[in-house]
């Protein structure tokens, strides 16, 4: 009697190949790891005697390497494999996250040698941003790239989630060095998953003409493109009005309006929840015109900021804060799929780097600048000023023609070669963006 064998069916869907299975895995380590340790660093400074002051000099020290080495960053990462610079890159979080924790564990840290690890974190993080979203980007092929990305974000803002909520607790529970080890244990874990990246599907780089002629490079297929530098230009404006209005607005109104930190958090946590319900949606909801249903889903980012000035009651702000996190979410998965089915594979990380650049560039700015436009306008009218210039300059991308026009491609596309997401094939034949920034 002959028995015909019945191949068993993966658990993995067709387009989750081995490398997207990786660099998810090593997506939510980093989460559950560095969202706690924001918090611990924040509490490390604070437990040493520190102050608001000495907190916001911490967090800038992280910011400006970040913003100093992202065009590098992203020129290295197109010139070399991005698995190598990820991992290095890894490698240096690890070792600065670990000798933050010693400091902590051992004695009193002072305030110079914590701003110099979190500059080392910061500096790591700008090389491996473009590389991760790079080597993301070209690891997945073909039409089920939006629902890839999808599930690659649901998974890292779930995790983020639940790493902030953890890292709050273990904070209380243990202290703030033990979060930082775990941090350090995560960035080691993650690192050594990328090790195993195959990038034998991404062609050899050509050799090019040095840095600066990189960079060029990298600068022209991104002010060619009016879809790309517009929404770009917009999320420089709209990310730091609305890193303002929850930095120093939010927290203020909490205290006078809202019952406290408790509140607060727990729309900060709302809004997380409604990234993961968005990227959620959008692993079943293909917009056939990416950027204008994704554009579209930024106007309600402009919602939190009305709920505050108002304010609103608790459970309204908490409403609003899912809906702006879902909404929000849409327009994420949309823009990495324009940008994978956009860009070519030898230039996803400049892109990527001068996308970074751009929204994070004006935040300090905003953040510096809050306290002055409260005590010139009042906190109500800086609050509504924040949401109308994120509706402004939503309005503004709607007229750039390409960004309502830019279609999604459909039909028969390119299998994947060896190593990429929706394929498993013995011979070679769009990151992870890190620290979501939308």
């Amino acid at each position: 009697m002959n028995v015909t064998a019945i191949p068993r069916s993966s658990r993995r869907p067709d387009w989750a190949g081995r490398n997207y299975t990786l660099l998810t895995a090593a997506a939510v380590a980093t989460g559950l790891g560095g969202n706690g340790a924001l918090i611990a660093a924040a509490f490390a400074v604070l437990e040493t005697g520190g102050d608001s002051g000495d907190v916001g000099l911490v967090a800038a020290s992280r910011t400006l390497p970040l913003v100093l080495f992202l065009l590098i960053g992203g020129a290295i990462s197109d010139r070399v494999p991005r698995h190598r610079v990820m991992v290095a890159a890894n490698a240096l979080s690890c070792v600065s996250q670990a000798a933050f924790a010693v400091l902590v564990l051992t004695g009193e840290p002072r305030l110079w040698q914590m701003m110099l690890l979190t500059a080392l974190g910061g500096t790591g993080q700008a090389f491996f941003g473009p590389a991760a979203e790079g080597m993301l980007m070209s690891t997945v092929r073909g039409e089920q790239a939006g629902r890839a990305f999808a599930v690659f974000r649901m998974a890292m803002q779930g995790a983020s989630l639940g790493g902030a909520a953890l890292g709050g607790a273990l904070v209380a529970a243990v202290g703030p060095g033990w979060v930082l080890a775990v941090d350090a244990a995560a960035f080691a874990v993650a690192g050594a998953l990328r090790s195993f990246l195959d990038v034998s599907h991404i062609p050899p780089r050509a050799p090019g003409g040095g840095m600066v002629a990189d960079l060029r490079d990298g600068w022209r297929e991104f002010i060619g493109r009016p879809w790309l530098w517009s929404i770009v230009v917009a999320f420089s404006i709209a990310n730091a009005v609305v890193g303002a209005a929850d930095a120093v607005y939010g927290p203020l109104v909490a205290r006078d309006s809202l019952g406290g930190a408790g509140p607060w958090g727990l729309a900060l946590a709302a809004f997380g929840a409604g990234t993961v319900a968005g990227a959620l949606l959008m692993t079943r909801w293909k917009p056939r015109r990416l950027l204008l249903a994704g554009t579209l889903g930024v106007f309600p980012l402009a919602l939190p900021s009305a709920a505050l000035a108002i304010p609103v009651p608790v459970g309204v702000l908490f409403v609003v804060m899912f809906v702006a996190g879902a909404t929000v979410e849409v327009f994420g998965v949309s823009w990495m799929t324009a940008l994978h089915q956009e860009i070519p594979e030898d230039k996803l990380s400049r892109i990527s780097a001068y996308d970074w650049f751009g929204s994070i560039a004006l935040m300090p700015v905003a953040a510096a600048a809050a306290g002055p436009t409260e005590s010139a306008f009042g906190r109500t009218a800086s609050l509504w000023g924040c949401a109308a210039l994120v509706t402004l300059v939503t309005a503004a991308v709607l007229c750039v023609p390409e960004v309502r026009n830019l279609r999604r491609r459909t039909g028969v596309m390119p299998e994947p070669a060896s190593g990429s997401a929706g394929a498993e094939r013995s011979v070679g034949g769009r990151g992870e963006g890190g620290a979501d920034r939308r």
